[in-house]
Parts: structure tokens; sequence; C-alpha cells
């Protein structure tokens, strides 16, 4: 349940907010020291001094100081025994404290009770945790308290404990919000873990309108030492279960490319792990582009799709960081000024980790929160950053691969280049030859005007082939940019492995209207389609047709791309990644992807459509 924020209306001018349990304890954080609240309000008492013994001396010294006490205290070990043992069962961290805090706040006889845990670099607070405050009063209240100033940062500096009598009598404190309920009385009692302080236990208003005394303060700083034993073993478990989870995860995205996945599901897979890894709001994948600028190529988020292929220009501070090797750690991207994407509004703490290996930057790996979320911890950026390593390893791998694949082709097209202009073009022109000379031996019309059309055609063949020979030698950065003759470079190197050339047919000024951005999109819509139909359909047949006349269904004007084929169709219980990475592309666009029958016989085969707008 929210925690209430004790100052969202304090009178202090920071309208910093104070604490449930702890009301209007945020001002003037290290004014003096804690001091001690009268048994009655009219004689002070002596604040205890802070612990430097380890937890089992403190727990001693604790118990040897009830000794001797008045029988009411005695009466009340058996609760106090009853609620070390309650504090200590259980291991997950979250739940240890939200336990510590009823059994407090039910040892002491108080209404509210509240754990403050300070952050790692002890200027403040990290989390909240309370009873006693409903989710509607919490709500109305506001944000928790930060621990920045008053009462509570005050009680991080100087960690002892503190009675009080009357609360809005102390200097320190800064008034209640708006619609905090009234608190009077107050105990606090600062929480060791291992020696170094943890937090401090937070209690108001003793139920029956009495001050909280000396025994109470007893019992609830022997509470407090085993609640430090408690968290400290939470802590642990916690690290431990962390730490298997992102080898978990990093074991994921190696197998994945192990496995055989091409580069796009492997960046997908790097995304959703890393997602799920961090706790955020989604897992992001960026990768250079050719401006200097990074691109975002992989996508795993609740919220709609329309991040896919936005680019952070290279003027922004943060890519310069991040293409020079440096992890970026915001803690609000909402309000951070170096942020120069809208994308960015809508989150709170963000983690920007290079992906490099050997000194090289291969991308980034972005996983934000949403807004008002907890900031990450050391543990977690630390094993963030071990994931992103072995996360630009499985991009070393997977460009190797595909440089393998890349070069195996253009030897393929070497050979069949060499191959076309020795044997097939010398053994059509000798075929040409020998049918010129059967033309002028022979006396009748017909067969020579017959065979005068086949010499025509096989001088068109051999213009054709030649034609092909070019194209097949031609290099990535000869080739135009425009998008037609993307696609037929595509349906040619598609040809090698296919063992034939797929049909083509465009309709509208495909290169005139078609954007950049969707272009590219469809080229890689079409390299996926056509190595599906070689991987799977054992087609014999395939036709592609770009149709840049198309009308989308929200009245957009598009383009379509169509690729069919007469192969064996898709298996029931097949694997869909790649019409799943289709159809994601097309989302992020604004337009869809989808399958159905084939060009085969009875509809034998697939057709592939993928559409977007301009």
């Amino acid at each position: 349940m929210p925690a209430p924020s004790p100052s969202a209306a304090s009178p202090d001018p920071d309208g910093t907010p104070g604490a449930p349990g702890a009301p209007g304890v945020q001002g003037a954080q290290g004014a003096q020291s804690a001091q001690g609240a009268p048994d009655t309000p009219s004689t002070p008492s002596t604040p205890s001094t802070p612990g430097t013994t380890d937890a089992s001396e403190a727990a001693e010294q604790a118990t040897r100081g009830l000794q001797g006490l008045s029988p009411e205290l005695t009466a009340r070990v058996p609760q106090l025994l009853e609620a070390m043992r309650s504090v200590g069962a259980g291991l997950e961290l979250h739940t240890t404290l939200d336990r510590i805090c009823a059994t407090a706040a039910e040892l002491a006889d108080a209404h509210y009770a509240a754990i403050g845990v300070v952050s790692g670099d002890g200027k403040g607070l990290s989390d909240f945790v309370y009873t006693g405050i409903d989710e509607e009063t919490a709500d109305r209240i506001g944000r928790l308290p930060d621990g920045h100033k008053g009462l509570l940062g005050a009680l991080i500096h100087q960690p002892e404990t503190l009675r009080l009598a009357e609360l809005s009598a102390d200097p320190r404190s800064c008034g209640f919000p708006a619609h905090h309920p009234p608190m009077r009385t107050f105990l606090g009692v600062p929480i060791r873990v291992q020696g170094e302080i943890f937090g401090n236990l937070y209690l108001t208003e003793k139920r029956g309108g009495a001050d909280f005394n000396e025994y109470d303060a007893h019992m609830v700083r022997v509470l407090a030492t085993e609640a430090g034993i408690a968290i400290g073993n939470a802590r642990l478990y916690e690290a431990a279960m962390q730490r298997e989870r992102w080898i978990d995860g990093s074991v994921a995205v190696t197998t994945a490319l192990l496995s055989g996945s091409d580069a796009e599901e492997a960046l997908a897979v790097v995304a959703e792990q890393a997602r799920h890894l961090a706790d955020s709001a989604a897992g992001i994948v960026l990768l250079p582009d050719e401006e200097g600028g990074m691109e975002i190529v992989a996508v795993s988020s609740d919220e709609p799709p329309g991040m896919l292929g936005v680019v952070i220009p290279p003027e922004s501070h943060i890519i310069g960081e991040l293409l020079a090797g440096d992890a970026v750690f915001l803690d609000d991207a909402a309000t951070d000024p170096r942020v120069m994407t809208d994308l960015a509004r809508g989150y709170g703490p963000v983690m920007m980790l290079p992906l490099q290996s050997d000194g090289r930057v291969m991308g980034t790996l972005v996983t934000p929160r949403a807004r008002g979320a907890r900031p990450f911890s050391e543990t977690e950026r630390t094993l963030a950053t071990q994931f992103a390593s072995q996360a630009a390893l499985a991009l070393m791998m997977a460009e190797a691969q595909r440089d393998r694949e890349r070069l195996a082709v253009y030897e393929d097209r070497d050979r069949i280049a060499r191959d076309l202009h020795d044997l097939v073009i010398q053994r059509l022109f000798a075929t040409g030859m020998m049918l010129e000379s059967a033309q002028r031996r022979s006396v009748v019309p017909e067969v020579q005007t017959g065979v005068a059309k086949a010499v025509d055609e096989l001088d068109v063949t051999i213009q054709e082939i030649r034609t092909a020979i070019f194209a097949l030698q031609q290099g990535p950065a000869e080739a135009p940019s425009g998008l037609r003759t993307r696609v037929l470079r595509e349906i040619n190197m598609a040809a090698v492995p296919l063992g034939f050339k797929p049909t083509h047919h465009f309709t509208g000024p495909v290169d005139t209207v078609v954007g950049e951005l969707t272009g590219k999109n469809l080229i890689a819509a079409l390299r996926e389609a056509l190595s599906n139909a070689f991987r799977h359909a054992h087609a014999d047949r395939i036709d592609v047709v770009v149709d840049a006349t198309v009308i989308l269904p929200d009245g957009q004007q598009g383009v379509r791309l169509t690729v069919s084929d007469d192969g064996i169709g898709i298996a029931e219980g097949g694997r869909r990644s790649g019409l799943k990475n289709l159809k994601r592309r097309a989302e992020s666009l604004g337009g869809d992807s989808w399958y159905g029958a084939g060009i085969g016989e009875d509809g034998a085969g697939t057709t592939v459509v993928w559409q977007a707008p301009y």
C-alpha cells in the first residue's frame, strides 16, 4: 500500500514529506543531538548510547537491562520472546520489514509504526514501510518521506533511541501534512545490521493516550536487535536469489544465439530478459546508426508500440557518454536535462549500459522504471553491467555469424558469375553461330524465319545473363539507394541459396513516396520472408510484389509487400518467431502483417503480407 508522506502539505517551505508514525519529522537534519523524552511530560529521559557491538552482544546487554526492573516488564518478557520469534521468520526482505513494523506496534502497544531504510549514500531514505494507516488515507497524504530534512533526517545522522511526549514541541519537527492523522507521542530506535545503520524504527501514538516509557524503549531495542539479524539474513537471501536470476537471464540470451536464432530475435531476447531481471517498465536495445546517433532496434514493453526505429541524435550528451563506453544512470529521466527525446519523459530511474567487448561499443541496453519507482541499487547496477557484458558477447557472436553467412553468399555469387561468363555465355554464343550457319543452308523460308527468331532470343538471353553477372559482382556499397533497387538486390541475393530467382512486380512510385524508415523496415521484412521461404517452405516458385498505392484501414496511404510461395506451408505447431518479428516491425510503424494461403495448387504454400504507412 502506498505510504503517506507527512510533509506533502507541511508548513516547511521545502514541502518535504514527513512520515506516518512520525509526523512533521523532516526539518533540521543534524540540528542537535536527539534528546530523550520524559517518562512524564515533566521528567526528561536519558537518551540511550548508540551501540557499536555486534548483534549478539547488543541483545545480551538489552536483556541484562531488564533484570531488576518492575514486575510489569518481567510480565512482558514472554511477549517480547514471541515478538522476536515472529520477526525472525521468513527470508523475503520487504515482507520481513512489514512483519517488524506490525510486531513492534503490538509489542509497544502503538497505533502506528514505520521503518525508514537509509539510502546507500546515507543522506536520506531509500524505502519507507509502515503500518496503521489505511490505503485511502495514504493516498490522500501523498508521496513517501525522503528523510532529507526534519526529525527523520536527524535520526539518520544521529541514530539514537529517542522518546518524545509531544512531537510538535520538538524544534526539528516541521508539522503535519494535510489529511495526516494526529500523532503526539513518539519512540524512535535505530536498527543496525552487522554494525552498520540500516534504518530506524518509528512508533507513534501509544494506545490509551499514555507516553512511551523506559520499559517500552528497552523492549523495542531488543526487538530492533533481533530485527537487524533478520534483515541481515533476508538481505543475504535476496542478494543470492537476485544473482541467480541474472545468471539465468544471461544463460537465456546465450542459448538464444547458440540455438540458431537470428540477430534480431537475439536482441529481442536481450531486451525481454533485461526488463524482467531489472524489474523495469521496459527493456530497450539501441545500436549505432550511420549518422553517429543510436537507433532503437528491440523493445520489450507493455506500452503501445512506437519506439522501434526511433533514432537518438548524436547531439545528445548521453549518446556521447555511451559511445565512449561509459554507463549512464539517471535518477529521473523525466526531469534530467540531458534527455533529448520525449520517449523518456514518462520514466523515472533509468540504467543505460553500453554493450561493449574488447573496447568496442556495439550498442546500448536501457532499462527504465516508471516515475516514482525506487532507484536502482548498487547491487542491481553491478549485476546489470555484468549482464550487459554477456549481451555484448552475444552480439559479437551474432555479428560473426552474419559475416560468415555474408562471405559464403559473396563466394557463391563470384562462382556463379564466373560459371555464367565462362560456360553458359560461351555455349549460348556457340549455339547461336550454329543456328546462323543452319539458317544460311536452309532453303525453306519458314525455317529461316524461325531460326532467326531463335538467334535473336539467344542474343537477348546473353544480354540478360551479362546483366545478372554485373549484379552478382556488384558490392553493397555500390548499390543505389532507391527502394526498388534494394528490393531487387535482396531478390538476387536470395536466388543463390534458393537455386532460382523469385519473380517480382512493382506498383506505384515506389522510389519517390516511401520514406526511409518505412523502406528500411520493408527491406528487413522482405529479407525475413525470403529467409523463411528458403529455410522452411521448400518452394519451387516465389512471387514478390511491392505496391505503393495501398490505402490502409485507417485511411492512410501506405506500401504493401507480398511474398507468396508454392511450398509446404506453415507446419501446425511450428515456430512463429519470424512471423512475430514481421508483425512487431509493422505495428511499430502503425501497420500490420499477416499470412495466408500460397500460390501452389489448391492454395498450397504461404503468402506473407506486410504493410505500413509511408
